[in-house]
């Protein structure tokens, strides 16, 4: 596996190495021994999956504490923008994003740390979205930021995006207080 980091610290891109002939390809998706060599940790608990259509948006959305979750998030099938910010009151970056394509033909995977927002686009029609998560979903600690908050200045590369109700009214950055 390679290790890709960004500017804004604790966030990894997971690069696997891939294994292809004429059958098809193997890759190992995890392994806790080069992933904590790496820095990225956590007791791994949830696995969840979605599937989306080009230009559906999901996001941003995180879990606040105790119940708060880092992800390891990548493609099974098809391709999707994904976009993490930055949503740690002490951090010298915070409300910074880092967006990066996932594409189930790369193989490659983002760890998303604990105190940050997450979403993302579908590039594709039928894109399976895949989340490896550290804690349970709880309702009760469901936040999240306006995906097209003019302050992130996320690109999201679609013009009539699909978004849900409930995302389309998620506090702008201004208006929010980080429970991190």
């Amino acid at each position: 596996m390679e290790f890709k980091y960004f500017n804004i610290a604790d966030v990894v891109e997971v690069l696997p190495r891939v294994f292809g002939d004429a059958r098809g390809a193997f890759f190992e998706s995890f392994s806790a021994e080069k992933m904590t060599a790496a820095g990225i940790t956590g007791d791994w608990v949830q696995d969840n999956q979605s599937r989306s259509d080009r230009g559906v948006v999901r996001g941003l959305h995180f879990q606040a504490p105790p119940f708060a979750q880092a992800k390891l998030v990548r493609v099974a099938s098809g391709r999707a923008l994904d976009v993490i910010v930055d949503i740690r009151k002490d951090s010298p970056t915070y409300g910074q994003h880092v967006a990066l394509e996932l594409d189930a033909e790369r193989y490659n995977m983002l760890y998303v740390p604990v105190g940050f927002a997450h979403g993302f686009t579908a590039l594709e029609d039928n894109t399976l979205f895949l989340y490896k998560c550290t804690n349970y979903y709880a309702p009760q600690a469901e936040g999240g930021l306006r995906w097209n908050d003019p302050a992130l200045s996320i690109d999201w590369g679609v013009t009539d995006a699909t978004v849900s109700a409930k995302d389309q009214v998620l506090p702008l950055l201004k208006d929010f207080v980080s429970p991190f």
